[in-house]
């Protein structure tokens, strides 16, 4: 009897089990990137990297840049210890699509908040994330 009630109690769990899963990409990515961000104001290179797949692809502007130590490598001058000389980062999610079960595509503006007077600068970036077993990360970078 305790077995037919648990499969019961199982099926009539399922559709909101699912419903939840399909929320959980997105939310599970906007914290990895509010914490990529929360990396980056602190000037803790890694902790703003953690988000990046070993084999992430990163192109701006006329570079493409291929791996995580190569793109740590590119943004490690704007690091100081306890800041980011380029100021203060926020991302604003603008799309989202989900390729796959395993892909999601990200289309976010970044902006970067300098301290004292100088002009915030702002772009766009789109990330394609693939869920791995240490999580979702960033497998392609491209920001202007």
């Amino acid at each position: 009897m305790r077995y037919g009630v648990a499969i019961v109690a199982a099926a009539l769990m399922a559709p909101a089990v699912a419903a939840a899963q399909a929320a959980t990409p997105q939310a599970a990515i906007e914290a990895a990137m509010t914490d990529s961000a929360a990396g980056w104001d602190a000037g803790d290179l890694p902790r703003f990297m953690a988000i990046y797949a070993d084999d992430a692809v990163y192109v701006a502007g006329d570079k493409v840049v291929g791996g995580k130590a190569a793109i740590a490598a590119r943004y490690a001058r704007s690091f100081t210890a306890g800041g980011n000389a380029r100021g203060r980062l926020r991302f604003q999610p603008q799309a989202w699509r989900m390729l796959s079960a395993v892909h999601v595509l990200l289309v976010a503006r970044w902006t970067l908040t300098p301290d004292g007077e100088a002009k915030p600068q702002t772009g766009l970036t789109t990330l394609l994330f693939e869920r791995r077993k240490a999580g979702w990360r960033i497998i392609s970078d491209h920001s202007s």
